[in-house]
């Protein structure tokens, strides 16, 4: 159990707050207990002289909080960690509150507005009380009570410090007792201050096949919206994360700034607003856009975590920080191991049998993958699942494909030493399915509106218990028949559109929060039953990437596009916020490439093939089987190391990315040439993350059959100091060539 400290400004019960005396007093119509204000003007004096500041401290940095002597919370800094003896003289600039109101004094945008059961539109917070519990050695809690000091309505800001990996989670828990429901129109996770010369923003963006494109721009007065309205596949166009730079922009290893992402799987919001006196408040949430909640007495809303890392050194000691942070405390098995794999969609698409997969598990099996994953095609009898017009939601067999069912693939997998893993997209359903013939109420749809269609197909209504009931048995019934299922790879292929609940009755502003709660009740009950098994998270490519989600799943498709050029980009952009062992990198016909430069990319991440191996010739086999070796020896390195963004493809034509273990004895360099201009000649590239006095072998490795190495460097030895100083000649001359480097003691 974790230890409880407690200042109690305010006593809660099941009517709502305690009381000091029993009178009432009537007001605008309503009668109000006021024994709870009482108590807090009692209270004050003890909270101004003893209790002035709240800190929330990692390693690294201090996130502090003052309460003054209006009796309200103020984000007094955030920054560098500080002294015990430097905190308390802080006080904090302006009159900014650390959690806005709406309908009192404040002019901008607020972090919550509620309207009472009596109409009244205002909130007015206080302090009431804070405590801290200490999970662990690495991990606190602390949770600062605001109250209204009228209305019986509590908000208690709560901050997550993870101490060594130098990340604070925040989210915001809201009661009420009111004799009525309350509506809330706005409900911040997360409301930060700043206070510099300049702000620069790093936002990604993009669409199928062209996720997380990268701009920098600088903010200006008034506000910049970064939000997506698109329901269940959100990170569509716009994705949940950001960089937020000081006084200059950012680079690698320089500059001032937080990087930050919400734990949520559905509509987000991220609002940046200067004001008069250039002063910075950014706001974190979900979007409030058609979600107005209506609250009623004693139930608690609870937002999603937004998840934030403040650096004195750049972006990448921040993204090392998340990295640290998501493979310790937050992805599902984040310090296990990841499968190599082999998928059939390239080698057959939706044209396959039994004795076409049978082969395929010997190619998996000749390659030295660990796994062979079946792909979209194997379901539907009625409406066979031939395209993808047809068969969604009817997840039994096809015995025309498939006359011995799964099992039986599972078990000829396994007599061939490989793992058997499986395609599913639960949530969906084709209008043509038995699915939809039996339950055409189970789908999200407007009354009195034709049906609106995405890729052939509709959205299930995750607000219906039954529909809850149906996806998880949809999974459990296909695990439980076939136990030696060992990953499942779990599709969503559409947003939400022309969207309405029976569910959600009359208020249908619950449709979009509620479907997300609902996909995460199915996910936690499976988890609850299948705590360990493999899941990959895909949405039509990048559609749905946020630490929300990684709870319940080991990895997630970061794009449906696998031309290695872009997607050295892509990934790129995704290592900014989530560690490589989340993100699956698949070699694939894709692209005019070589199988050398495409394999090279793909090993950055959770390496594995999608290609018709019986194609590949004599050669390429036999590199292809030699780098499965190299990866599985490296991989280590690659899922748990801490990387370095050494050469950003977007200021140049080349790319070089590094992994280094944790003890500093062993790395591994990534370089890729893009579209060099005739002449360009490339200096050496400084490493990072080495120990100076240490000495280290360098030797190019991956190399094709018949080729040497053009590393000047290349099997001599080094110390940390002439590497991080000096460099290495990475790059050739020859554009979309690559080296994977390793640097051993």
């Amino acid at each position: 159990m974790g230890l409880n400290f407690k200042i109690a400004f305010g006593e809660q019960s099941d009517e709502g707050v305690g009381f000091c005396t029993g009178d009432k007093v009537k007001r605008s119509s309503k009668y109000v207990n006021m024994r709870h204000y009482c108590l807090l003007l009692l209270l004050y004096p003890m909270l101004s002289s003893a209790q002035k500041q709240v800190a929330i401290q990692t390693e690294h940095s201090s996130l502090v909080f003052s309460i003054r002597e209006d009796h309200k919370l103020y984000q007094a800094y955030f920054g560098r960690k500080l002294s015990p003896a430097t905190m308390e003289g802080l006080s904090s600039p302006g009159d900014m509150e650390s959690y806005l109101t709406a309908g009192g004094h404040n002019l901008f945008e607020p972090a919550i507005r509620m309207v009472h059961g009596d109409g009244n539109p205002s909130l007015d917070l206080v302090v009431a009380g804070t405590t801290t519990q200490v999970v662990n050695a690495d991990n606190s809690i602390t949770r600062i009570t605001l109250k209204d000091p009228v209305y019986p309505v509590t908000v208690e800001l709560c901050f997550s410090a993870y101490y060594r990996e130098d990340v604070i989670s925040t989210w915001t828990e809201i009661t009420h007792a009111e004799d009525k429901p309350v509506r809330l129109y706005n409900f911040a996770s997360s409301m930060l201050h700043f206070n510099a010369d300049s702000y620069w923003l790093t936002q990604f963006h993009g669409d199928w096949a062209e996720e997380v494109r990268m701009q920098e721009s600088r903010l200006t007065s008034g506000i910049k919206s970064i939000d997506s309205r698109l329901g269940s596949r959100a990170d569509m166009y716009q994705t949940p994360a950001f960089f937020l730079s000081l006084d200059a922009p950012s680079t690698e290893t320089t500059g001032e700034l937080i990087a930050g992402t919400l734990a949520w799987s559905g509509n987000f919001q991220f609002l940046f607003e200067m004001d008069n006196e250039n002063r910075l408040n950014v706001i974190s949430g979900i979007n409030p856009y058609a979600s107005d909640e209506l609250l009623a007495p004693g139930k608690r809303f609870i937002t999603p975590e937004f998840i934030f890392t403040y650096s004195s050194e750049g972006k990448g000691a921040a993204s090392r920080n998340l990295h640290r942070w998501a493979r310790n405390c937050r992805v599902l098995d984040g310090k296990g191991d990841r499968y190599t794999l082999l998928n059939n969609w390239e080698a057959t698409q939706f044209d396959f049998n039994e004795k076409k997969l049978d082969s395929l598990f010997d190619q998996a099996r000749l390659l030295g993958v660990d796994l062979f994953l079946l792909d979209d095609g194997w379901f539907g009898n009625k409406y066979p699942r031939n395209n993808d017009r047809a068969g969604l939601g009817d997840w039994q067999e096809n015995t025309a494909k498939l006359p011995d069912g799964i099992g039986h693939l599972v078990r000829s997998a396994n007599e061939k030493g490989v793992k058997f893993g499986i395609w599913i997209e639960p949530e969906m359903v084709s209008p043509k399915s038995e699915l939809y013939e039996r339950h055409p109420d189970w789908i999200l749809k407007l009354p009195n509106r034709a049906e609106d269609y995405y890729r052939h197909q509709l959205v299930l209504d995750l607000l219906n218990p039954a529909v809850q009931d149906f996806v998880y048995k949809t999974v459990d019934d296909l695990l439980t028949r076939n136990p030696g299922i060992a990953l499942i790879k779990w599709d969503c292929n559409r947003m939400m559109t022309n969207t309405w609940s029976p569910y959600a009755g009359a208020d249908q502003s619950s449709v979009f929060i509620g479907y997300v709660q609902g996909l995460y009740a199915v996910l936690a009950r499976l988890r609850a039953k299948y705590p360990t098994l493999p899941i990959m998270l895909c949405s039509g490519g990048g559609g749905r990437t946020d630490y929300g989600a990684l709870r319940y799943f080991t990895e997630f498709w970061p794009s449906d596009n696998t031309d290695p050029i872009e997607r050295i980009y892509i990934q790129w952009g995704y290592s900014y916020f989530f560690p490589a062992n989340t993100i699956a990198c698949h070699i694939t016909s894709w692209g005019s490439q070589s199988l050398k430069f495409k394999t090279d990319v793909a090993m950055m991440g959770r390496m594995g093939f999608d290609l018709d191996i019986a194609r590949l010739s004599g050669k390429d086999l036999g590199f292809s089987q030699e780098a499965v070796r190299s990866y599985k020896r490296l991989s280590s390195l690659v899922w748990q190391g801490d990387q370095y963004r050494l050469v950003d493809p977007y200021n140049h034509d080349r790319a070089v990315v590094m992994y280094v273990d944790s003890v500093e004895s062993h790395g591994v360099v990534f370089a890729y040439n893009l579209h060099p201009r005739y002449g360009t000649n490339w200096t050496a590239v400084r490493l990072q993350g080495l120990d100076r006095q240490k000495k280290y072998m360098v030797r190019e490795i991956n190399l094709y059959p018949g080729t040497v190495s053009r590393l000047p460097e290349n099997g001599r030895s080094f110390t940390g100091e002439y590497l991080m100083t000096v460099g290495l000649h990475v790059s050739g001359k020859a554009e979309m060539s690559s080296m994977v480097i390793e640097i051993a003691m």
